[in-house]
């Protein structure tokens, strides 16, 4: 077992997220007495406790007792979520913040000079395991503080780091990426019902569709623009769909609307609700 599954790690604000990182560190090996949540309502905490065996506590109890203290509420959340940690927190914590658009900066002016910090953006495909997690360093995280991340987040899917500059973009692009899939899954199953396809058959073909093409842009290697010339034949019905894609702009359309995701995670890193 590694030194750093000997450490204790709390996840406070347990939702979603949070138990699915929960989850991914038991699977990994981490022993259940050496993780922690908090959660805001009693039963919350009490169905954590009872599905995965983990002590549930308060915020500033887990402060005192883990190693490295991982902040999974929502980023309105955050600031009073600090003030209640920081009389708790010394230096030597890793936090690891899952806010969007808060940045390492936040944490620093609230927390004991010199924590370390490593921000995070996941995406809800941690759920089943397939996360893409991207971190960035704070001003006082070093290497070491970076792998450990890792350890944790590669129980739910891959990670990636990208400089702290970049998190607004990467939000944009991987943390709210799983939407514009679901949404493309729900326009092309319209599309399947209009052409005269059962519902739950359309939906069939075009998650396996997804599901395989994915696969193929993660094991192949090929750039996406040759996989697609390897669907489209002369004169061909693929052909016709992409042309209807480019006369409407579907393009453009998916640029700017990363453009104003982007945007967002800004406003709200400026503290614009």
């Amino acid at each position: 077992m590694s030194e750093t599954k000997t450490q204790t790690v709390a996840v406070l604000g347990a939702g979603k997220i949070g138990e699915a990182l929960l989850s991914g560190m038991i699977r990994a090996g981490r022993p259940r007495e050496r993780l922690l949540v908090t959660a805001r309502r009693p039963e919350r905490a009490a169905e954590l406790r009872e599905r995965h065996g983990v002590e549930a506590v308060g915020n500033a109890e887990a402060a005192k007792r883990a190693d490295t203290l991982i902040l999974t509420v929502k980023p309105q959340d955050m600031g009073k979520l600090l003030e209640e940690l920081a009389p708790h927190v010394p230096s030597d914590r890793l936090v690891i913040s899952g806010a969007a658009g808060v940045p390492t900066t936040f944490f620093e002016e609230r927390l004991a000079p010199y924590t370390p910090v490593v921000r995070v953006m996941t995406n809800t495909p941690a759920l089943v395991d397939q996360a893409m997690s991207v971190i960035s360093a704070g001003s006082h995280a070093s290497e070491e503080h970076l792998r450990h991340t890792e350890e944790i987040l590669n129980g739910v899917g891959k990670t990636l780091r990208v400089p702290e500059s970049q998190q607004d973009a990467a939000t944009a692009l991987s943390g709210s990426g799983p939407a514009y899939f679901y949404f493309l899954v729900e326009a092309m199953t319209d599309a399947g019902i209009l052409l005269g396809l059962p519902r739950d058959k359309a939906h069939d073909l075009i998650v396996q569709a997804a599901v395989g093409a994915a696969a193929m842009l993660r094991d192949s290697g090929e750039h996406p623009v040759r996989l697609r010339e390897a669907v489209t034949s002369p004169a061909g019905t693929t052909i016709n769909a992409i042309r209807e894609l480019e006369n409407h702009g579907v393009r453009a359309a998916l640029i700017a609307a990363l453009e104003a995701a982007r945007d967002r995670s800004r406003e709200l890193a400026s503290g614009q609700g």
